[in-house]
Order: structure tokens, then C-alpha cells, then sequence
């Protein structure tokens, strides 16, 4: 049971992902109502269930709005995984001072960046100027502060279903499926 689950406010506003045991208790508990299935079929003894993809919880949850907090894995989402200078994408990133701690440079969310280990042991503690490298984007922090963690968000903007659900990122959506489709096509060719 490892198949994750959206869960929507009442008013159709991401809250939480959770485990389909999770989602299938609040069904039964008649606390949720199921807008979309999964493909996933459950079997019991004398009935079977088809598993839920999204529910709406049908009683409104108040929540202040929650602050992003800084981390790697936030720096790593907002940048899509990608070094900030050279444009690689992978695993082996990363975080990165624009402006160094020894020129003063904060930890914030304006001046780190994510960077892969071979740019950010040629820009060492030296500014973008001393090193003759440009920014791919200028870091800046999310606008949006989504309920769940930035990349479940991120991941759930992947799935087709839940991307209704989920119209912060229109442009990473456009980016990833683009992405996604040239992945497609080069596997096929």
C-alpha cells in the first residue's frame, strides 16, 4: 500500500498527500468524498474497492498559511534540480552562495542556488564576475507556499490527475511535461 493519495480541503485547496490506507480509512469513515480512482483494486474476503486518487474532505479545515521553510531539498525543487550555471541536471548537486559568506552574502533564499559540484568547485568562494559565470535564473523565493512538503508538491504536479488540482506551477508543469514527452520520444526512437 504504498500508492499516495491527494487530499483536498472542501474548498478543493491542496492540504495533504497520504497513504491509500490512510485514504481508504476516511472513506469508510465517510469523512472524504472520492473525486477521482485509481487504476488500484483492493480484494477482500467478500467485496473488492477501487482505490482513490484525490479526495475532498467534506468538512472545511481551517489552516493559517504556512511559511517555506529554507532547506537543500526546497533549493533543489525551486530550481527544477538543475545547476543554476551550467544547466546540468542530476543528482550530484549542490547548494550554492551567489554572492559569498566572506563578501557577506546571506543564506537566503535571493542567494543560493542549486549547482552542480564541478561548477561550484570552479566558482569556489569567488562572485559570479570573478569567475565569468551567469545565472540561469535569478533565485528568488516561491511565491506560492503550498500545504505539503515542496516536492511532493513538485512530484504531484507530475501526475496527470492531480495536476487540476494543483495550478500554482503552470509553467513547471509545462516545462516537466515537455520534458516528459521528449523523454517519451527519444526512448521510442
Amino acid at each position: 500500500m504504498t500508492h499516495e493519495v491527494l487530499v483536498l480541503n472542501s474548498d478543493y485547496e491542496p492540504l495533504n498527500i497520504c497513504n491509500m490506507r490512510r485514504a481508504i480509512n476516511l472513506v469508510f469513515l465517510g469523512k472524504v468524498d472520492v473525486l477521482h480512482e485509481a487504476s488500484f483494486i483492493l480484494h477482500s474476503a467478500c467485496s473488492y474497492v477501487r482505490t482513490p486518487s484525490v479526495v475532498r474532505l467534506r468538512n472545511h479545515i481551517k489552516r493559517p498559511m504556512p511559511q517555506l521553510k529554507l532547506s537543500r531539498r526546497s533549493v533543489f525543487a525551486r530550481d527544477n534540480y538543475t545547476c543554476q550555471y551550467c544547466g546540468h541536471h542530476g543528482s550530484d548537486l549542490t547548494v550554492d552562495h551567489v554572492v559569498p559568506r566572506r563578501f557577506g552574502g546571506p543564506t537566503a533564499w535571493d542567494n543560493l542556488v542549486c549547482c552542480c559540484k564541478k561548477c561550484n568547485t570552479r566558482k569556489s568562494d569567488k562572485t559570479l564576475s570573478q569567475v565569468g559565470f551567469s545565472l540561469k535564473s535569478m533565485p528568488r523565493r516561491p511565491k506560492y507556499v503550498p500545504f505539503i512538503s515542496l516536492t511532493k508538491f513538485i512530484n504531484g504536479a507530475r501526475n496527470e490527475v492531480w495536476r487540476d488540482y494543483l495550478p500554482v506551477f503552470d509553467s513547471f508543469n509545462r516545462e516537466h511535461a515537455s520534458e516528459e514527452m521528449q523523454a517519451a520520444h527519444a526512448a521510442g526512437s
